[in-house]
């Protein structure tokens, strides 16, 4: 049977280890929660592997997981102690990983491969409320170091083939990340910075998705909503895989009251063709 051609994803992946929790703490990310329920459920059993573009794993140059049974990285501080024993028991892809680094390589992107590199909470914490049977295999992509998004763009482009052979490419971000703004001083630049995310990603022609993209700091309140720029980075993997495939919302949420976020595909979904 054929494959159908899978969407891209950018998706907002909450704080820390907040899939691993109960309560009051979880209960912040409902919305999340429920439309990651439901990008599950719209894809199916479509995707054979999984391809995720973490904000939490800079590199020199851009680097695959390649271990068979990839370990943990407790990669955040002040949580519940139990929180730095879970466990995301999904395999990885040696295999995988070898074929999207001579993907890469054959594009003309450097790429090498990391066979101690485990899961870190920006892959475990959201691919644990997307799926949490845990058996879908799993390699992570690194991001370069230097964070320019139209290497990354480019580098999402030459990924594309992927889509075509049950590869689920998922940027794993926030479309506001502000640490130090968690209080009503985020409400205005991240509705803000959300608007023109929204306008850039569905409305504008894939050309113009690209330069303003490229351009992204010239956005309102741009350094306001990302002082740092690792977690929007992924995007740009997210929408090169996509080429000129249309963006939709998939989520959208005032966290805490105050930070806008949203999540996003890019594509078709499977059922729907190619």
């Amino acid at each position: 049977m054929h494959q159908a051609r899978l969407p891209t994803y950018f998706l907002s992946h909450g704080a820390g280890p907040w899939s691993f929790m109960e309560g009051e703490f979880r209960r912040q990310f409902h919305k999340l929660e429920q439309s990651l329920t439901a990008v599950r459920e719209e894809l199916g059993d479509a995707p054979k592997a999984i391809l995720i573009i973490s904000a939490h794993w800079e590199a020199n140059g851009f680097v695959l997981s390649s271990a068979e049974k990839p370990g943990m990285i407790y990669d955040y501080s002040g949580f519940p102690e139990h929180t730095y024993h879970v466990h995301y028991r999904a395999p990885g892809s040696p295999a995988l990983a070898h074929h999207v680094a001579e993907l890469l390589r054959s594009g003309g992107v450097d790429a090498r491969l990391d066979p101690e590199r485990g899961y870190d909470h920006g892959a475990f914490g959201l691919l644990k409320a997307l799926y949490p049977d845990e058996n879908i295999p799993v390699v992570q992509l690194s991001l370069d170091e230097w964070l320019e998004p139209a290497q990354h763009l480019a580098v999402g482009r030459v990924l594309t083939p992927l889509r075509d052979e049950g590869v689920l490419i998922i940027g794993s971000g926030q479309s506001f990340q502000n640490l130090a703004l968690r209080d009503s001083r985020a409400i205005m630049p991240s509705r803000v910075f959300d608007d023109w995310l929204q306008q850039t990603l569905v409305y504008c022609s894939p050309e113009e998705r690209r330069k303003r993209l490229v351009g992204w700091e010239r956005a309102p309140y741009a350094r306001i909503a990302h002082p740092g720029e690792e977690h929007l980075i992924p995007l740009m993997v997210a929408v090169g895989a996509a080429g000129d495939d249309e963006a939709t919302c998939v989520y959208h949420d005032q966290l805490l009251g105050v930070m806008t976020a949203s999540s996003f595909r890019f594509g078709r979904l499977p059922r729907q063709g190619s």
